[in-house]
């Protein structure tokens, strides 16, 4: 059963457009708002623009333009964004995790309960 949860969008980060597409279509089967971007530029853009619109960010590490690292120094050197929350999707394993900074890691493939789960905690938080 699809819950509402109004007020929630999440913005999806993410340089493959079928991980976008699925994450997009799984959330908002979950009642929430979506928005999705190819890279950390684009996510930055994106929010500054409205920052107050987004309750997280899904954010993976390897694209172009604007990787997740860089995204995430950028992210927090602005006040403005700075506190956003930040859920990190990696295919990165074990130990290689140990240099991300984010509110929560999800490894790919995704197991979609703890990935909503994940995503539930981490709105919550806000």
């Amino acid at each position: 059963m699809t819950m509402s949860r109004p007020n929630k969008c999440i913005l999806i980060v993410d340089d493959d457009a079928a991980i976008r597409q699925t994450l997009s279509e799984l959330l908002e089967e979950e009642g929430y708002l979506v928005a999705s971007v190819a890279n950390g530029r684009e996510a930055l853009d994106y929010l500054r623009g409205d920052p107050s619109s987004i309750s997280l960010v899904l954010l993976d590490l390897m694209m172009p333009v604007m990787d997740g690292f860089q995204f995430r120094a950028e992210q927090k050197r602005d006040p403005m964004l700075a506190s956003m929350p930040i859920v990190v999707m990696t295919a990165r394993g074990g130990t290689d995790r140990a240099g991300i900074d984010a509110d929560a890691v999800i490894s790919k493939p995704f197991d979609v309960l703890k990935l909503m789960d994940t995503i539930e905690r981490s709105c919550r938080r806000e």
